[in-house]
């Protein structure tokens, strides 16, 4: 992409997998250095109990060009946060990324109204969607400006326009408060970074091709296409290097105060700064979803690639 973030430093808090790991290796092969963290290690699996480790993706970031440091970090403690900002102030003297990518999508109650779900799990959910967010801005924002140009992301599921219009019934009431509260949460740092020159959103992948989605849907990365059991809809789906790519546009953007307290889209972003996903395509996923898939209309998923 012709990115350049070498001398920066990158916490992106919920690593692991998924769209954070595609946004520290993306960052990474910008020249970052990234900090990832998660629960999940190579001694120890997290309650999500799965495979992938924060050791991995640092040692992805390494191989695609940045210097990767994986620190296993409970978002929802404090004293684990406060240490974790302290070590990367240790180490580096600075912060210019800090992505907020602390969701627990292992904490679904599908398809429920709120007193049918799990009060555990839900409140759990809350913890992690918003609460984590704040202690880790909390820690995190005070060394992020001692320079002028830092970014804040707030990774969500749909865009403000989506939240205002629409009640997410498939996730019930916690995950519809979570990801609605990230653009609250991008908009207040975003007014209290600016006089600081920094700039905050909340960003939106579409339909996401985790590791838990090729999972459930039976396929891989390479073979994503032939599953049998997706429904077509997934064909829209974009793989975790395109929000990646999206936060290094954002990163390396010099005017990039344009979106501070926004709330925008990869699929919009691919069009704002031209990059591609890895099938070279850009997908607007939330543009096929309203247009097509919400609206129960026909359309072609390629038609929005």
């Amino acid at each position: 992409m012709g990115k350049d973030l070498r001398g920066k430093v990158a916490l992106v808090a919920g690593a692991t997998r998924g769209a954070g790991r595609g946004i520290a290796v993306e960052l990474g092969a910008a020249g970052a250095t990234v900090y990832g963290t998660g629960r999940s290690t190579r001694k120890q699996r997290s309650d999500y109990d799965r495979p992938e480790t924060i050791e991995e993706t640092a040692e992805l970031v390494t191989k695609a060009g940045g210097t990767g440091i994986a620190v296993r970090c409970d978002h929802t403690d404090p004293d684990q946060v406060r240490e974790l900002v302290r070590r990367i102030e240790r180490e580096q003297g600075r912060l210019d990324v800090l992505v907020n990518d602390l969701g627990g999508e292992h904490l679904m109650d599908w398809h429920k109204p709120i007193w049918e779900q799990d009060l555990a799990k839900g409140l759990q959910r809350l913890r992690v969607g918003i609460e984590a967010h704040m202690i880790t801005s909390h820690f995190a924002l005070g060394l992020l400006v001692r320079n002028p140009g830092g970014l804040v992301v707030e990774l969500t599921d749909g865009t403000a326009e989506v939240h205002e219009k629409y009640y997410r019934s498939e996730g019930g009431a916690f995950f519809d408060v979570v990801k609605t509260a990230a653009h609250r949460l991008a908009r207040a740092q975003g007014e209290e970074l600016r006089e600081y020159g920094g700039t905050a959103v909340s960003l939106t992948p579409g339909w996401l091709r985790s590791e838990m989605m090729l999972d459930l849907f039976g396929v891989t990365e390479e073979n994503w296409r032939e599953s049998t059991t997706a429904p077509r809809d997934f064909l829209i789906a974009e793989s975790p290097a395109y929000v990646g790519r999206a936060v290094v546009a954002l990163a390396t953007d010099p005017d990039v105060a344009r979106f501070n307290t926004r709330s925008l889209s990869t699929g919009y972003l691919a069009r704002v700064y031209g990059f591609t996903d890895t099938d070279g395509s850009q997908p607007d996923a939330w543009r096929y979803i309203l247009e097509v898939q919400w609206a129960g209309k026909e359309g072609d998923p390629d038609d929005y690639r």
